[in-house]
């Protein structure tokens, strides 16, 4: 996993990154089974509103 230089980002592309990492980590809880695939689904909605991500 590379490194992020946070300092030399807009507040835009700090809100992605950190909405990647969020992702990255619901896409680990799925595949080892710690949560189902409605509370994923659920979750990764929720955290898409409320960081004002759009749906591809």
């Amino acid at each position: 996993m590379r490194q992020i230089d946070w300092e030399s980002l807009s507040p835009e592309e700090k809100k992605r990154q950190l909405f990647l990492k969020q992702k990255d980590l619901l896409d680990t809880f799925l595949k080892s089974g710690a949560i189902s695939r409605a509370q994923y689904d659920k979750s990764l909605g929720d955290m898409k509103e409320k960081m004002g991500i759009p749906n591809p």
